[in-house]
């Protein structure tokens, strides 16, 4: 799957890791929820470094669609609401059982 995280790039995540990342998605939707500012960049910052940990950066001159897209680690927490509210049940896609 490939992910963009808005101002810095393309990663190619494989179907292994996308569990874990459900999680981390799942808490940052808690902190959404709590509209607790530091719980929110805490989740953030944990779902964006899980991506970069576990994806490959793709060069900067792909031209690869993207699966979906996430945020930069700046974004306030207004503009990732925008952003689930266009996605539906979080920024990363359920995993089928």
């Amino acid at each position: 799957m490939i992910m963009r995280v808005m101002g810095e790039g393309q990663f190619e995540v494989g179907e292994a890791h996308l569990n874990r990342l459900n999680e981390l998605d799942e808490e940052l939707l808690t902190a959404l929820d709590s509209g607790d500012e530091e719980h929110f960049r805490r989740a953030l910052g944990e779902l964006l470094g899980a991506v970069k940990k576990f994806g490959t950066p793709l060069p900067d001159d792909s031209l690869e669609p993207s699966d979906l897209i996430l945020p930069d680690a700046e974004a306030s927490i207004e503009e990732v609401r925008v952003l689930l509210r266009d996605e539906g049940d979080g920024l990363i896609p359920g995993v089928p059982e």
